[in-house]
């Protein structure tokens, strides 16, 4: 198993001082209960399912109130009204996923210019640098999410080893300007660059559509018939690539890896339909993010970065308890 943990000792360190803080500071408080939003990029999927379990346990640690609210699909047309209607009831705290890194900046700004305190999880707007007083997007008191560069790296290097570090590979995304994919993409390219034996092909965008990502991994076959690999920058990119493969009749030969680990991954993990998958820890995303916003409205500070970690997963490890307990809820 290989198990990388991405906490910032630091950072860490800082939160759990200030949750202690908080804790002493209650009747200062007269302990008032919090209400605290959590917006994620969609609501049905295990990703963010995890994450507000993690959430729900940082809450009920802290006495907050949790408010679960999103749109069934990742995409700021649908996520801003959302949004807005959060704002209107005036939570004490907003954590969001943000659906895109430029358009939510103004629609968050709307929180912030209420007095809402904005943390973003999992992906970011702007360049994701908060609290630096530059550019119209440093708003937000926190960003909490894995470190989506090291992670597109990671899956690289499991690519190129189960591959034998030469081939052609190429990177199924989502479409440009999503934050965490963005960064998956270039931490994966930037570390094939290291490969010479590797040619990294130009990345298929898929609109989040299994079945499209699925229908442009045999298009990217049938021109390149030596093709050895595929990353899946997210779920959706992971499970439509690896339905390309069985269907062009490469299981085995085409090798997969994905990003995110919901059960359906884990399965195809167990039947060769997946060689890898790059687990991220949603449910501390959630708690970690509950236990900011609580730590910012009792008047402590926090991090303006907090990361959380990876465990890479495949057929050796996936019945280890220890690996399991990382496969998102359904």
């Amino acid at each position: 198993m290989q198990r990388r943990s991405l906490f910032k000792a630091a950072g860490v360190l800082a939160v759990a001082g200030a949750i202690a803080l908080s804790a002493g500071s209650a009747s200062a408080q007269d302990s008032k209960k919090f209400t605290i939003a959590l917006i994620p990029g969609l609501t049905t999927d295990a990703f963010y399912i995890t994450m507000r379990k993690g959430a729900e346990a940082a809450a009920k640690a802290v006495g907050a109130e949790l408010v679960f609210q999103g749109a069934p699909d990742f995409n700021p047309v649908t996520q801003v009204p959302v949004l807005d209607a959060v704002i209107a009831k005036k939570p004490d705290a907003i954590l969001i996923a943000p659906t895109d890194k430029t358009q939510l900046v103004q629609p968050l700004k709307k929180a912030a210019d209420a007095g809402i305190p904005v943390i973003t999880v999992d992906t970011f707007i702007g360049t994701g640098q908060y609290q630096t007083g530059a550019g119209d997007a440093d708003f937000p008191i926190s960003y909490v999410a894995s470190d989506n560069v090291l992670g597109g790296a990671m899956a690289a290097r499991a690519l190129a080893s189960a591959i034998g570090e030469k081939g052609k590979v190429y990177v199924s995304n989502v479409k440009p300007g999503i934050s965490t994919t963005d960064q998956r993409e270039q931490g994966f390219k930037d570390e094939m660059a290291k490969y010479p034996g590797i040619t990294v092909l130009e990345t298929q965008f898929n609109d989040n559509d299994a079945n499209k990502a699925a229908s442009q991994l045999q298009a990217v076959y049938a021109r390149n018939s030596d093709l050895a690999g595929v990353f899946g920058a997210n779920l959706f990119s992971a499970l439509g690539a690896a339905n390309g493969v069985q269907q062009a009749g490469q299981t085995g030969t085409v090798k997969v890896v994905a990003f995110d680990a919901p059960g359906s991954i884990v399965d195809n993990i167990n039947s060769g339909l997946v060689d890898v998958a790059i687990a991220q820890h949603p449910a501390e995303i959630g708690y970690f993010g509950v236990m900011a916003a609580y730590a910012h409205l009792t008047g402590n500070s926090v991090p303006t970065a907090i990361g959380t970690g990876f465990t890479v997963i495949d057929k050796n490890n996936v019945a280890d308890p220890n690996v399991a307990k990382f496969i998102y809820s359904e």
